[in-house]
């Protein structure tokens, strides 16, 4: 996927355009993708915020998610 970035004025990223068919991929894969416009709730967005905060004070907490298969694996 090749992807254009847009900036403003003051060549601060604004945006991303996606090329058609690029998108066209992707809303094959998530037909739903029009409707993921809405705003995430408040009380969402404290839980990501308190997590970024947990990361940055830990940044080697994080885990692939790979390796929680792999265990999940093992003890089946």
């Amino acid at each position: 996927m090749k992807l254009q970035y847009l900036e403003n004025e003051a060549g601060v990223n604004t945006g991303v355009f996606i090329p058609i068919n690029d998108w066209a991929i992707m809303k094959s894969y998530y037909p739903d993708i029009d409707s993921l416009e809405k705003d995430i709730p408040d009380w969402q967005k404290k839980i990501i915020d308190e997590r970024l905060i947990d990361i940055e004070k830990n940044p080697n907490s994080l885990r692939p998610i790979s390796e929680l298969f792999d265990i999940l694996d093992k003890e089946i």
